[in-house]
């Protein structure tokens, strides 16, 4: 009996000793991109501000009683057209009265040069003395000044009677008027202000500006880059801009640079920048706030990285790759700029790394893993539900 339980419990041990542990499970896939250096735009997002090309202040130049409005507001008026009509009356009596003194004085000029001659062809024979024919000229000269004057006179008087039709400085969109018929206006000496009286604006945003800033630091760090042989810039006249709209859709036409300030502003630290668009559907309009994306430029030797394969945490962005052993390694990288779906990737990679784009949640640093070739259009599928 006691051989027989022992021969059970033997049979027991050996049965147990036949198992074997379960297999491990297989490294998790995921899917990679291999990288390399390479030169891409140096493109660069500011917050703009929209100014027209050019902006003119329609004032009056004379005082006087503002008569019509001849233009149409909002519309587009020429460069001499007429936009406001001040009363004449007095301007009119002006030129009138300093045409007749000008008539007068010369009559008495015509009458001095006579005496003159005169008094020259009688000094030979003694008639006269030489005090008499001195005094002659000297007022036939006093005559003529007197009707240069006069003729001044009368040149400034037509202006003034000219200035009181007001017209457009420039070509543009003439705004609303200040102020209607039968205001009295002034020409910036009396009540008129320094600038005289504003009576409306013109616009001109067939070529439109925006205005942003760059930050001193960002424009040393730039340059620096420059220097180093980094990074390309462009001139100006030659950047490349771009801009987005309020509501977040592009803007048709591409603009470029058109002035690099010199200046730092001790306010804010930055130097101010402007780009030049075309606008001839007037879509962007002054005081408009809009995004520009600058192509400032080349940077060398970036790595352009899919979006969803950058990550950050605390200390900054980092990537993870698979080396050629197929074992998870993190790289903490510079990432501070994009261009379309890719962040670009300054500093921390190496041509031929291998980033994990697809599958990150199952990537551990450190732990093996199954790597295989990342296709973008695997996105649309559920390609992390493995």
């Amino acid at each position: 009996m006691k051989w027989t339980s022992l021969s059970i419990v033997m049979l027991g041990l050996l049965a147990g000793c036949g198992k074997s542990a379960p297999p491990s499970p297989p490294p998790p896939e995921v899917f990679t991109v291999g990288v390399k250096a390479q030169s891409v735009p140096l493109q660069r997002q500011f917050v703009g501000r929209v100014s027209a090309y050019q902006s003119a202040n329609v004032v009056a130049r004379v005082s006087g009683v503002l008569l019509n409005r001849p233009y149409r507001e909002g519309s587009k008026v020429k460069a001499g057209q007429v936009l406001f009509q001040i009363d004449p009356t007095f301007y009119k009596a002006q030129l009138a009265n300093a045409q007749a003194v000008l008539a007068e004085d010369q009559a008495t000029l015509v009458n001095a040069n006579a005496t003159a001659e005169r008094a020259r062809k009688l000094l030979p024979v003694g008639s006269v003395s030489q005090q008499t024919v001195d005094n002659a000229e000297a007022a036939a000269r006093s005559a003529a000044a007197k009707v240069k004057a006069d003729e001044a006179s009368v040149v400034s008087a037509r202006v003034n009677l000219d200035y009181t039709n007001v017209v457009a400085p420039i070509d543009g969109i003439a705004g609303q008027q200040q102020l209607t018929a039968g205001a009295l206006v002034g020409n910036g000496t009396s009540d008129g202000g320094a600038n005289g009286t504003l009576l409306t604006t013109i616009e001109q945003i067939d070529q439109i500006y925006a205005n942003f800033t760059i930050s001193a630091a960002d424009l040393i760090a730039l340059r620096q880059a420059q220097a180093n042989g980094n990074v390309a810039l462009a001139g100006q006249g030659k950047a490349k801009v771009n801009i987005t709209l309020p509501d977040g859709s592009p803007y048709a036409s591409d603009g470029t640079l058109d002035f690099a300030g010199v200046l730092v502003n001790a306010t804010t630290g930055a130097v101010n920048m402007r780009a030049l668009l075309k606008n001839p559907d007037h879509m962007l309009l002054p005081g408009m706030f809009v995004t520009l994306s600058v192509d400032l430029g080349q940077q060398s030797g970036a790595f352009l990285v899919p979006q969803k394969a950058v990550q950050r945490d605390t200390a900054g962005a980092y990537v993870f790759t698979v080396g050629a052993d197929g074992v998870v390694k993190r790289k903490n990288v510079d990432a501070q700029n994009s261009i379309g779906n890719n962040w670009v990737v300054t500093n921390g990679l190496a041509d031929g790394d291998q980033i994990i784009v697809s599958g990150l949640q199952r990537a551990r640093d450190g732990a093996p893993v199954k790597a295989s070739p990342w296709k973008p259009e695997a996105d649309a599928k559920p390609a992390d539900a493995h």
